[in-house]
């Protein structure tokens, strides 16, 4: 309709609220939150250093004062107010902020504890080294440029960036709908990631983060677990755990914080300890110091005499900012569409870009190497006709008339006319000459190289690399984060005392740990003290020695291992029955624990690479793997080794590099073998033959660990009788023998129940399956030969039997 001049168009308000609202959020996704993958920056920061190139303020040139860059920016290319574009310069140049800083300032650009900047009048600022790789090539037509807010001038729209700044460096930003979060990495890391995707483009996330570990934060500190890293390498999003570092001071009860985590208030996380102290949440610290300076930080947390340091440092990691969580978001503008992006995706479209600007060099370089070229050939004809040249032009009646001749006679171009009508008089000596064929010899070799390079993708590849390995000796640096693989959050452990326990189990699978202070010691042939209340046809089948904090590796009959902490076993006195297996680990109600073995520390990369878990069967198989190979655990179970119908699992020992192996079986035979003669296998093999068993009857009852340390070898047999040996006694043979007598078995002993090696220093606790336990020394009992039935260890009822023997280590 129309009224007067004017006229008004009807339309759907909701249509039009949609179009304006999708305008407005493209808007700001593309032009101002999210960063362009190829060089990783938002036009604020690209405008920014832009800037700052365009009047000439690199590295090697004096400071300016940031109100004229500001200045600039603002009138040229970025009106959206003077803060935005001070901001966004601010943090290009704040260490903490950025891995590598893009921007050299002078003056007070802010502090880690959170403080503003001064004004833009007082701060000075300059490209830093480098920024130079950004901007290199700028002017050699490798990027697009578009027109400004007003038209006026032109801009870049990326620029070349031989700098993976993306990755080095990260971002963050909120869109419309959508965020960023990307971490900064170390430089040496990704380019060697950047190296092997270029020689291999098949290559792997697994295998390229081999290369690119994890995110290098610029404040340091400390990133615990992995899983995130790998979610975030392989998705494009995770979740990583950072905690500040920190370093313990025992004589004076400290604990001083030198690393804090990324984007932390320093102030801040020390007022939030000093509330949540108030608050009761945190005890045991009574003082706080921040003794930073601008060599580091040094926040010192003193503690109370009676506060247990590991509660402290985990109620901090609890309760205060000395460990945040950082969600990593990989949201960049793929071809100006925002887009989710994993580690190689990253990788490749840098590449991308980076072959793409090598090319459009190339060419650049490549023309005007030729137009050079041209010149060249032009004084080159003139030199070597130089007189006849002479004469055209005094001869000619004007400039018309010598253009004419010279393109008739010498082929000349305008261009190279226009060069040698305004060539001066000293090109014309004898130097000048040689200087140009020389010059002309490389621009023609130039030429050919370049040619080379353009139609060759190995060698355009190259180029790429050599700019990289450049860049890495420049400015490559050490990790300032270091990775923890295991995440180590607070648990029940830090405020259990970490005390030596005697673990059972009884023959029906029943479980419990006791304090070992509640077996008090007895002299040899004592009748034991009462050591647990068992069922009507139960017995006690095994006994073990560990400390609270230890990690259990549960090995059943069936072949199968379960991980377990010492605390997580049901507690409960002598008496206490203990709880059934099925209810603490995911076992089969037809399988049974047959094996423990106690494990300190699985961070220990070179621990658990450099010892083995020996498992033997009931009828001598024996195998060989690695510890590393039962580090990852399920709760529904690992396989151990593949177990034969009529086999069942009997015992596992953990030892070291060059030890001994010994296997006893129950007819009072033993066999010692290196263990170099059982080749080394993975956890799902059946293994090889350890010792030959003398009848069907026959069977092993343990196996052995022996290293350099070892003495002595402890038999026990099942009426309580026992020995011990000098292991000397026992020659070494080779793997699959008959094997050496070890005790005369008589009816009196019976068969061989346990073997042992123990020192002097040990202890022994026997169990019998009435329940009955007792603890001996080993340095009362005398030393005795292999063929003796030894003495009497317990008096047993006629009924009884020893159910388990164990040692106590370090008792002295």
């Amino acid at each position: 309709m129309t009224e007067g001049s004017k006229k008004i168009i009807q339309v759907n308000i909701e249509d039009e609220m949609k179009s304006a609202y999708i305008d407005y959020s493209m808007s700001v996704i593309i032009s101002r939150a999210l960063p362009d993958i190829r060089d990783g920056l938002k036009p604020v920061h690209r405008r920014i250093l832009y800037g700052m190139h365009q009047i000439g303020l690199n590295y090697s040139k004096s400071f300016k004062k940031s109100a004229r860059i500001v200045g600039e920016v603002l009138g040229k290319y970025h009106p959206h107010g003077d803060s935005s574009v001070y901001d966004a310069m601010v943090r290009m140049a704040q260490n903490w902020a950025l891995r590598y800083p893009l921007v050299e300032g002078q003056g007070n650009f802010g502090s880690i504890d959170g403080d503003s900047p001064a004004a833009m009048r007082y701060t000075e600022v300059k490209l830093t080294k480098i920024s130079d790789y950004l901007l290199e090539d700028l002017n050699k037509n490798t990027v697009k440029f578009g027109n400004n807010f007003d038209n006026s001038l032109k801009e870049p729209l990326i620029f070349p960036s031989k700098l993976p700044n993306l990755l080095i460096n990260g971002t963050s930003g909120i869109a419309v709908g959508m965020a960023t979060n990307m971490p900064p990495h170390n430089l040496t890391e990704v380019i060697n990631g950047i190296i092997a995707y270029i020689d291999n483009n098949k290559i792997k996330i697994s295998e390229l983060i081999k290369y690119i570990t994890a995110p290098d934060f610029p404040t340091g500190g400390i990133i615990y677990g992995y899983k995130g890293i790998e979610s975030a390498f392989y998705t494009g999003r995770g979740k990583i755990i950072i905690r500040g570092k920190i370093v313990i001071n025992n004589e004076k009860n400290k604990i001083i914080v030198t690393e804090i985590p990324y984007m932390v208030n320093k102030s801040i996380m020390i007022e939030k300890t000093i509330e949540m102290i108030n608050e009761k949440k945190i005890n045991g610290i009574y003082n706080i110091r921040d003794e930073s300076n601008k060599n580091g930080i040094k926040i010192v947390y003193e503690l109370k005499k009676d506060a247990v340091l590991s509660i402290v440092l985990n109620s901090l990691y609890k309760y205060t900012l000395l460990e945040v969580s950082f969600n990593i978001n990989n949201v960049a503008l793929v071809f100006e569409k925002p887009k989710i992006l994993n580690l190689k995706d990253l990788i490749k479209h840098f590449i991308l870009h980076r072959q793409a600007v090598v090319i459009k060099r190339i060419k650049f370089d490549l023309l005007q190497a030729k137009k050079k070229y041209h010149i060249l050939s032009a004084y080159l004809i003139v030199l070597n006709n130089l007189n006849n040249i002479i004469k055209i032009i005094k001869c000619s009646k004007n400039i018309d008339e010598i253009q004419n001749i010279m393109i008739s006679r010498y082929f000349f171009t305008k261009i190279q006319l226009k060069v040698i009508l305004d060539m001066k008089l000293n090109k014309l000596t004898l130097f000048e000459k040689e200087k140009i064929i020389q010059e002309s010899k490389e621009i023609k070799y130039l030429i050919l190289n370049l040619n080379n390079i353009l139609f060759n993708k190995i060698l355009k590849m190259q180029v790429i690399k050599n700019e990289l390995f450049d860049l890495k000796d420049k400015y490559g640096d050490l990790r300032k984060t270091l990775i923890k693989y295991s995440i180590n959050e607070f648990k029940l452990e830090d405020i259990i005392p970490n005390k030596e326990v005697v673990i059972t189990i009884s023959y029906q699978g029943y479980i419990k740990r006791t304090l070992l202070s509640e077996y008090k010691k007895q002299g040899r042939g004592g009748v034991g003290s009462k050591g647990v209340t068992i069922k009507k046809n139960d017995f006690n089948y095994y006994l073990f020695i560990a400390s609270n904090h230890d990690y259990l590796l549960i090995f059943t009959k069936f072949g199968k291992v379960y991980w377990k902490k010492v605390y997580e076993i049901p507690e409960g006195n002598k008496l206490f029955k203990g709880r059934a297996m099925q209810n603490i680990i995911n076992i089969s109600i037809e399988d049974k624990a047959r094996s423990i073995i106690k494990i300190k520390d699985f961070d220990n990369k070179n621990y658990i690479n450099s010892h083995y878990i020996i498992i033997c069967t009931k009828k001598g198989v024996i195998k060989k793997t690695l510890l590393k190979e039962y580090s990852n655990p399920r709760s529904s179970g690992i396989n151990a080794i593949k177990i034969n119908k009529d086999d069942s699992l009997l015992d596992t020992k953990l030892i070291g590099i060059n030890d001994n192996i010994i296997i006893g079986l129950k007819s009072g035979k033993v066999i010692q073998f290196p263990e170099s003669d059982i080749r080394l296998t993975s956890r799902v093999t059946v293994g090889v033959r350890g010792i030959k068993l003398n009848n069907k009857n026959d069977s092993v009852i343990g196996i052995l660990g022996i290293n350099k340390n070892s003495k002595y070898i402890l038999v026990v047999s099942k009426k309580g009788f026992g020995k011990k040996t000098p292991i000397n006694d026992y020659r070494i043979t080779k793997r699959g023998g008959k094997g050496i007598k070890t005790i005369q078995i008589t009816k009196k002993t019976g068969f061989l129940i346990s073997i042992i090696d123990v020192l002097d220093k040990n202890e022994i606790m026997i169990i019998n399956k009435s329940g009955l336990a007792i603890r001996i020394s080993i340095l009362n009992l005398r030393i005795s030969g292999r063929n003796t039935q030894g003495v009497k260890l317990i008096k047993l009822n006629n009924e009884d039997e020893i159910s388990s023997v164990e040692k106590i280590e370090n008792i002295y």
